[in-house]
């Protein structure tokens, strides 16, 4: 990627809620921006939102938004002269990133070097012990496709178990599989390897321990093109479902000063090691005896950046574009890693938690956003907009700051109250119930908490009246609203939940 080149106008190779967010920035800095979209996103917000909008194709990604030649036409036809690719889609591939530079645009992350170097989790792993971070005891290099189920139990035997197999490329717990004796090695290594194939073309994995019961903590951090880098205060990011992290904060209850410093300096001497640039994230797992290891890197922003901006009172997305035109960072590294009050984030999925987390697609008919002291609500959504069924079913990312951690927590549980969306189901009911745990209040927690928690539910719903008892509830609450114009008062229904009396009025049962 060429640094210094002047940046009018930028192309979002994206969609949705950070596509939104990056849109904000760039208008910030007075820079033009370009959305892309499918044929099912042309109505979207990030559309709505970007000074010009561009077709890229039909509904599958692999015809529209991870289209590198579709990205790059566009940003010939648009004159666009730089790009970003936000998160997920082509944020970490190098191929794109190279293409970005061969057509002579700016690139708004690492070098297609970097993104090579530590999207290989095995040689990431190797860039860390090369300053010295400690890693957690693992294979070295990926498992061949022809290595012998025989070799591989034998290299499993000196790792011990519990062992977790893992696909060097990609993340997100793909390619991913938990493996506790060495009878179900060989099935597990068979899955994994089929379904990292399928996930990023590669179906390269090797092995790594399970620590029992580990924490992860991550540290944000930029770096600019001229050796600096700055890493920030840790986020704690141990609440996961399915290996997804769908509850966020900073700073971590667990984390020390002293731990801190250490954990902010493996991660800056990981970055300069690798000679990375831009805005990336190492990812640590911390032990029960403060132990922590290098995990692996993403190259790229992350989908939690908020609470790192909220605590540190910096704009990541901003200086992401400001180190790609080639400015100095300036940033006061103590200022970056002191925390300033406390962050939670939720995401706030279209999924149905009483029927195990399925997509809930459909038309968002009624939406209330949650506002007041604190509250931030980053999202691609809006009244009557669609949540399609070909893309990640994430809508909006509800994130709360105070000063403390107990006032942080009270207001996002006041928050969640208030977000109310009607037509499709959400994870909100599930927030509500995780965030009124003792064990989460107090921060005794870690990455199998979700698991644990939800297997002492024994069956009991989320979500209090679903389907069809929905669709009654809002038929009757607009019988009542119809009533109100009887002589005989109707029923109150102050009781009845706003979303339903939402649902009545766009019904079409009006008086």
């Amino acid at each position: 990627m060429t640094a210094g080149r002047a940046m009018k106008k930028v192309l979002i190779a994206n969609r949705g809620e950070i596509a939104v967010r990056i849109i904000r920035a760039c208008r910030d800095l007075g820079l033009s921006t370009v959305a892309v979209y499918s044929d099912c996103d042309r109505a979207a917000l990030h559309v709505r939102m970007a000074d010009e909008a561009y077709g890229v194709g039909p509904n599958p990604p692999r015809e529209s938004y991870l289209r590198i030649d579709r990205m790059i036409e566009v940003a010939r036809q648009s004159g666009a002269d730089a790009v970003h690719p936000g998160y997920g889609f082509l944020a970490e591939n190098e191929d794109f990133a190279a293409a970005c530079a061969g057509a002579g645009l700016t690139f708004v992350g690492p070098s297609p070097e970097a993104i090579t170097l530590m999207g290989s989790k095995t040689a990431a792993r190797q860039v860390a012990m090369a300053v010295g971070v400690p890693v957690v005891p693992g294979t070295e290099t990926p498992i061949a496709d022809d290595v012998s189920d025989e070799d591989v139990l034998a290299v499993a035997e000196r790792i011990g178990y519990p062992l977790m197999l893992k696909a060097v490329a990609g993340g997100g717990g793909k390619g991913m599989r938990m493996v506790t004796e060495a009878a179900d090695l060989p099935s597990a290594l068979r899955a994994a390897r089929s379904e990292a194939g399928s996930a990023f073309g590669d179906s390269a994995v090797y092995l790594e321990r399970r620590l029992l019961a580990p924490r992860h903590i991550e540290v944000q951090l930029l770096a600019d093109h001229y050796g600096t880098v700055v890493p920030f205060v840790e986020r704690e990011c141990s609440i996961q479902r399915r290996h997804q992290k769908v509850v966020e904060e900073s700073p971590s209850l667990a984390v020390s000063p002293d731990l801190r410093r250490r954990m902010t300096d493996a991660a800056a001497a990981v970055a300069r090691q690798a000679g990375y640039n831009n805005a990336g994230t190492i990812e640590f797992l911390l032990d029960e005896d403060g132990s922590f290891y290098f995990l692996e890197m993403n190259t790229r922003l992350q989908v939690e950046h908020p609470i790192t901006e909220q605590v540190t009172g910096i704009d990541l997305v901003q200086w992401q574009l400001r180190i790609a035109r080639g400015e100095r960072l300036t940033i006061d590294p103590a200022r970056a890693v002191a925390p300033r009050g406390h962050a939670v984030e939720c995401r706030i999925y279209a999924e149905d938690p009483d029927t195990g987390f399925m997509p809930s697609p459909g038309r968002v008919h009624g939406l209330r956003v949650p506002q007041g002291p604190g509250v931030r609500d980053d999202s691609g959504m809006y009244e009557g907009g669609d949540v399609p069924i070909y893309y990640d079913p994430m809508i909006s990312k509800l994130i709360t700051w105070a000063d403390d951690r107990v006032t942080a927590l009270a207001r996002m549980r006041r928050a969640l109250a208030e977000y109310e969306v009607c037509g499709i189901r959400t994870t909100i009911p599930f927030f509500r119930w995780i965030l009124e745990d003792d064990d989460f209040q107090a921060g005794r927690f870690d990455t199998t908490f979700i698991d644990r928690k939800l297997g002492t539910r024994g069956g009991e719903p989320l979500v209090p009246c679903t389907g069809q008892h929905e669709q009654l509830a809002a038929i009757a609450v607009a019988v009542r609203m119809r009533m109100g114009t009887a002589t005989i008062a109707p029923p109150p229904v102050a009781h009845v939940p706003s979303r339903w009396q939402q649902a009545a009025r766009q019904s079409g049962l009006r008086s």
